[in-house]
């Protein structure tokens, strides 16, 4: 049924993981399956179906059934969590499978999130609740779709277990894929412990498995091309994020993919009315991960990603603290301009003017102020392109602000030579009508736990075309009713 597996992480010497084969559930039932994505992969769609029907695919997925050619592994890392550095963290409830090759030739990780308690899970039991499976499932797919940089979800199963977090509920394991799992953290595992020679062998495999182009260089601007090279996929994916309202809620550096990848979608959540402080994440109670913080929380997690690497960058240390530093130093102006690229779509603009940064602040503002719909509010520029729309002006309480800035904006809009009707059409391509809002995801949850999948079900096939307008699905596109918005999230660990 699985592709053929390629084990490169399990080639590492030992210190790397701990192998461990995922603990059998007591009645496994397959909820969800990502045919496309197993498509991709390479599976054998005849050896699936057949593995469907005869129920071994739950149990595979599961992990009560370990695939031929794989060898389950968690793997060992650190990090920095809300800023306090914990040296030992490492995988407590997932299990590495091993890589695929997939039909592009990309190798991928496969994953068991909630497979049991691993030698990593300090007191905890190793498994995972169905509602923030079915939460990483609907929230990743989408942020796949929508054009972010992300793990995938391929299965989702109820495992007939429950477990105990506030109160008992059903568990459940995902399987995940991803370009790989090494983290910042991972890094921090080996450069806590004065672990040179374990340093350059993930740097190495990051190199070959992410940045093959940085092999052609020599040692001594190699490593230092790494952090170049990952901060630049980090500012992009951040950007990304801050363009769909996303609030990713534990941003750790164990949490932070050298792939470039948005991974571990724990308490997240995508703003709707806009609010730079928005925090979502019940355990973030400082707002040290609020939308607003995170271009400069990935800049933090950078620096410690460079730390670990001082070793491989100079002989002279003080030389490579300084290199590394001047990389470090350039993310500001790395990330706006990832940041006022995304802005400049989201507002139609294809060309480049001086004033465009202010103009995106502006709209901000006046969403600000207007307590407006984020998605929404940009969504509904599509109308206005030549004169006020209905549908943006009653997002807005308060509409002084937009009233002042939308002139501003059509006049910059007059500058880029192209008719109206391609503008209009531009702005719909870029902004979704269609974001995991998040009552509806936390509706779809609680059915499941009762055994419904239906809104589950109906919220995965409404996001799998978020720019396109679906009969008698106005709903899903809706903010949430007064008094019935959703403000706190939980990561189920």
């Amino acid at each position: 049924m699985f592709p053929e597996f390629t084990l490169r992480y399990a080639r590492l010497p030992d210190r790397f993981y701990v192998r461990f084969d995922p603990v059998p559930v007591e009645a496994p039932r397959l909820l969800a399956f990502n045919r496309p994505l197993a498509e991709e992969l390479g599976f054998d769609p005849a050896a699936f179906d057949e593995a469907l029907d005869e129920g071994r695919a739950a149990y595979t997925f599961a992990g009560n059934a370990v695939p031929q050619g794989a060898e389950p592994l968690a793997q060992a890392y650190a990090g920095h969590q809300f800023g306090h550095f914990n040296p030992r963290l490492g995988d407590g409830r997932a299990v590495l499978l091993g890589e695929v090759t997939d039909r592009e030739g990309r190798l991928r990780d496969i994953q068991l999130k909630g497979a049991g308690c691993t030698p990593f899970s300090r007191g905890a039991d190793g498994r995972a609740p169905l509602g923030p499976v079915l939460r990483e499932y609907l929230v990743s797919e989408a942020m796949h779709v929508l054009g972010i940089p992300t793990t995938r979800a391929l299965a989702a199963v109820a495992t007939g277990e429950r477990v105990f977090r506030r109160v008992p509920e059903p568990g459940a394991v995902l399987t995940r894929v991803a370009s790989s799992h090494l983290r910042v953290g991972t890094f921090q595992y080996f450069a806590a412990r004065g672990d040179e020679e374990a340093i350059r062998l993930l740097a190495d495999l990051a190199i070959e498995r992410h940045y093959p182009e940085l092999a052609l260089l020599p040692p001594e601007s190699r490593y230092l091309s790494l952090v170049e090279a990952v901060q630049a996929r980090q500012a992009r994916l951040v950007a990304g994020w801050m363009g769909l309202g996303f609030i990713h809620g534990v941003m750790n550096t164990d949490n932070t993919s050298i792939a470039g990848e948005t991974i571990d979608y724990g308490p997240c959540a995508f703003m709707e009315a806009y609010d730079p402080e928005q925090v979502f994440s019940s355990i973030d109670e400082g707002g040290r991960y609020a939308y607003r913080n995170q271009p400069w929380i990935a800049q933090w997690n950078l620096a410690r990603f460079a730390e670990t690497l001082i070793p491989l960058i100079d002989d002279d240390a003080d030389q490579a603290v300084e290199r590394a530093t001047a990389v470090i130093q350039a993310y500001p102006e790395q990330y706006e301009a990832e940041w006022l690229s995304v802005m400049r779509n989201k507002l139609g603009l294809a060309r480049a003017e001086e004033g465009d940064r202010e103009l995106a602040e502006a709209f901000l503002e006046a969403q600000a102020a207007g307590r407006a719909d984020f998605t929404l509010s940009f969504r509904q520029l599509a109308e206005a392109v030549e004169e006020d729309a209905p549908a943006l002006l009653e997002l807005f309480e308060h509409r002084e602000a937009l009233h002042e800035w939308l002139p501003r904006w059509r006049q910059r809009l007059a500058r880029e030579d192209v008719n109206p009707a391609t503008i209009a059409a531009r702005l719909r391509a870029t902004n979704p009508l269609y974001i995991p809002r998040n009552q509806r995801v936390e509706e779809a949850l609680a059915a499941a736990a009762e055994g419904d999948m239906a809104p589950f079900e109906t919220l995965r096939e409404v996001l799998a075309t978020p720019f396109e307008a679906q009969p008698d699905r106005e709903a899903y596109a809706r903010p949430s009713p007064a008094g019935q918005a959703v403000f706190r999230t939980f990561c189920g660990t």
